[in-house]
Parts: structure tokens; C-alpha cells; sequence
């Protein structure tokens, strides 16, 4: 077999079907995941989104599984947070069968361990990509069977256990599941809650005939920033393809950045158990570090990543952790990220109060941001090198490289430059106390990345 390194990234296995991705090495990958998870494990749960190659692709996973003498549980169409739910409910290994926000001609595997434990790079996917280049070894014993199994209910309720919407004040609510699985998930868990719900491309499809379902890309919210103004809604949502993150915009149709999303949700974790830790990538608002030591609890910084973000949870206790990129993670819901669960919290926290969302969550907004801007570079090593050496001798600058390279240059801002893991791009993040100052800093930065 071929190297693998191209497909098998850092935290998943993503790549074009058919070309990068096929039912064949896909069986191969199910028989490798097998073998990794056979001394703790029995079964294996997957499901699957719905793209047109996924049903394909999980039955040739299922395959792989029982060809090495474990069950499979199917529970067919599901949003990632639903199979980390089957996971951690059913005390199994998983697999998801998702490309997320890419476009439709990919697919990928999300894979964890009983419990959701997260599978990346450094906790099984080497070891996986090792043994299917290599070849995987045939198993001489009797090969595994296959159940079908629904969840979606049992998701649900769960999901109302660690939120009360009993008492939440009737809202009217867009919601934008892209053509996803949100158009799945959404009706159950909504359905018995005190809400009128306007939804917007619910239709399963895996084409994405409306938009790209990635709602941190401005342009893919557009349809609902327009739809909550038309309607007169207190609150827009939109869920990615595999609908396990949840991006919010308010009344007026203004998005709410993920940073004041985590710092809400903190202080509602935190009122239930004061004094807890809280988990915040190295990319989020200053604001939420400060928020939750103003609420009696303990920040934690981490790297950038799903599986970083639940090793810290886990090694902490942490009760609940978020990320720029709209994930939130939730020790109650094993410590796996659930955009659905983060919503329900905001809807919550709006619908026990009488103002609109944009008074609410103006008080977890503090600073401005740039977004992340993408530079393609040759040579990122010597870029970052470039940028450490023109701020490290800077009066009052402090610099880490934790993940990449932050500096905090206190009253002016601050900024973290990182290499992506796929691409030849570094990224650029920018934090400072107005517009003005934000754009100063990034110019600054950009100047030298971008010679």
C-alpha cells in the first residue's frame, strides 16, 4: 500500500472518494481500527452522514471490522455528536462517516474509543495508517456481526437532561442545517420544546445545492442573517454537515463570535458547579479567561484541536472547554463536543430572561478580533522565525510557542501565527481592544509573513 500520510490527518481520515478514498482501502482501514481496539473492545458503533458515498463507505467499514471477529452496531444516519452519544452510551469504540463542511466529493472517518476518547495522530490513527500500509494480517477466526440500532431519541433525551427548557419563554428560532444533518437532529431534539422553529434547508443532501455547510465562512450565513430579520426571529442558528458545531447569530441577524458562545457556557457550567475548571484554546477571546476567573472558576490554555481540548479535559476534570472554530466540549456528554448541546444552552440562558440575545451576549463580547487570515507561505518555518525575531526583543512583549507562535504585547493586542497541517499556509490570529488597533497589528504581522 501506498503512503498514506496525505489522507490520514491529524485528527481524522479525510479525502476525495474514488480517487484518495475507496471501499476497498476504506474495509482496510475498519480491520486496522479492529485490531487497534480488539483487546478493550468487542463492537464497534458507526454511523454515517448523507453523503451519497457514505453508506458505501461504512458498510465497506463494517466489513473491515467483522473480517477480524468484532460486532458492529449501525445506527445509520447520524450527526458526529449523535455517534459520540452511541459511544459513550454503548461503552464503544465508533466510527463516523463524514467529510464535515469539504465539499461533497469528500469523505472521511472520525474514529474514537468507548467512551468518545478521541483516536487522533499521537492515540491510534499512526498506528492505524501504519498496519494498513504494511498490510493488514488476515484473521483465521469467525468474523463479527451486524445490528442496526436508533438512537435518536435516546440522543435527545439526554441531551434535555443537561439543559431544562421547561421554563424558557416561547422564541422563534431560524434554523440553517445547510442541507446536513441538522435537518435530522434538529426536529427530535426540538420537538417537544417551546418553540417555533423556521428551518432552512433541512432536505438531507449531500451535494450542498444551497450553500457549503461551514457557517464560519461569512458568506454561508448570509440566507439566515436575512431570514431572522425577515421573520423577526430572537435568534438564528446554523449547524456544519455533520451538525457537531453550532454558530449563532442574534436578533438583528449579527453573528455571535464563538468566543462570547464558550464565555456564556462557562458561566452557566460554572454556576452549576462553582470553582470548576474550563477549558479555552489558545485562539479564543482574552475575554473568556478573564470571564471565568470573574465566575469563580479555573481557566485552562490548550493547542488547537479536538483531541488536545479532551486530553485536557481529562487530565483536569475540566467540566466544559470551547474553541474559535464553534466546537464545545462537555464533560457530561463525555467530554466530546455537541454543537446542539451548546445551543440549547444559549436558548436557556435567553429564554430565562426577557431582553434580546444581542443585550445578552454583549457581555462576553469585550475585544475585537480579525478572523483567521490565511497566508500561503514556502517556508513557514522561516516565516515564523521571521515574526518571533521582529517582536522578541519588544518592550513588555511576551512570547510562547505552545502552538505556533502568540505574543502579547498588553494594551496593543495580541496575536498567535501557526502552520497549518495540511497546507503551506500559516494562520493568523489578531485580538486587540478596538478595529483600529486590530488592523495596525495585522498589517504589521502580514508585512512580514508575506515579505
Amino acid at each position: 500500500m501506498s503512503n498514506l500520510s496525505a489522507i490520514v490527518k491529524a485528527y481524522d481520515i479525510r479525502g476525495v472518494v474514488g480517487d484518495e478514498l475507496t471501499e476497498e482501502l476504506v474495509a482496510d482501514f475498519g480491520a486496522a481500527f479492529a485490531l487497534l481496539i480488539k483487546p478493550d473492545s468487542p463492537s464497534v458503533v458507526i454511523g454515517h452522514d448523507m453523503r451519497e458515498s457514505s453508506p458505501g463507505l461504512a458498510k465497506a467499514f463494517a466489513r473491515g471490522v467483522t473480517s477480524q471477529g468484532l460486532d458492529v452496531v449501525s445506527i445509520g444516519l447520524a450527526s458526529t455528536d449523535e455517534l459520540y452519544f452511541a459511544s459513550g452510551m454503548l461503552n464503544m469504540p465508533g466510527a463516523m462517516f463524514t467529510a464535515s463542511h469539504n465539499p461533497a466529493q469528500y469523505n472521511g472517518i472520525k474514529l474514537c474509543r468507548a467512551g468518545a476518547a478521541p483516536v487522533g495522530q499521537e492515540s491510534g490513527l499512526a498506528e492505524i495508517r501504519d498496519t494498513v500500509e504494511q498490510g493488514v494480517p488476515e484473521f483465521a477466526g469467525q468474523e463479527g456481526t451486524i445490528t442496526e440500532r436508533d438512537v435518536l431519541s435516546e440522543y435527545a433525551a439526554h441531551l434535555h437532561k443537561l439543559v431544562d427548557l421547561s421554563d424558557s419563554r416561547p422564541l422563534k428560532i431560524v434554523v440553517d442545517a445547510g442541507n446536513g444533518m441538522g435537518g435530522l437532529t434538529v426536529p427530535k431534539v426540538f420537538e417537544s420544546l417551546p418553540f417555533e422553529i423556521v428551518p432552512m434547508y433541512f432536505e438531507l443532501d449531500g451535494a450542498f445545492p444551497n450553500h457549503e455547510a461551514n457557517p464560519l465562512d461569512p458568506a454561508n450565513i448570509v440566507d439566515l442573517q436575512a431570514k431572522v430579520r425577515e421573520v423577526g426571529a430572537d435568534v438564528g442558528l446554523a449547524f456544519d454537515g455533520d451538525a457537531d458545531r453550532c454558530f449563532v447569530v442574534d436578533e438583528n441577524g449579527d453573528p455571535v463570535p464563538p468566543s462570547a458562545i464558550t464565555a456564556l457556557v462557562a458561566t452557566r457550567e460554572l454556576a452549576k458547579e462553582p470553582g470548576a475548571t474550563i477549558i479555552h484554546n489558545l485562539i479564543t477571546s482574552k475575554a473568556v479567561p478573564e470571564i471565568v476567573r470573574e465566575h469563580g472558576g479555573t481557566p485552562v490554555r490548550t493547542r488547537v484541536g479536538h483531541s488536545f481540548i479532551k486530553e485536557e479535559m481529562a487530565r483536569t476534570g475540566a467540566i466544559f472547554g470551547g474553541e474559535h472554530s464553534a466546537h464545545y466540549y462537555f464533560r457530561d456528554f463525555w467530554r466530546a463536543d455537541t454543537g446542539m448541546l451548546a445551543a440549547l444552552h444559549v436558548l436557556a440562558a435567553l429564554g430565562e430572561q426577557d431582553g434580546p440575545l444581542s443585550a445578552l451576549t454583549s457581555r462576553f463580547s469585550r475585544y475585537v478580533a480579525s478572523g483567521e487570515i490565511n497566508s500561503t507561505v514556502d517556508d513557514q518555518a522561516g516565516r515564523l522565525a521571521a515574526v518571533k525575531e521582529a517582536f522578541g526583543g519588544r518592550h513588555g512583549a511576551e512570547l510562547d510557542e505552545l502552538d505556533g507562535l502568540t505574543v502579547d504585547l498588553g494594551e496593543r493586542g495580541w496575536f498567535n501565527l501557526r502552520a497549518s497541517n495540511t497546507e503551506p499556509l500559516l494562520r493568523l490570529n489578531v485580538e486587540a481592544s478596538d478595529e483600529a488597533a486590530v488592523r495596525a497589528l495585522t498589517d504589521e504581522v502580514l508585512a512580514i509573513v508575506r515579505g
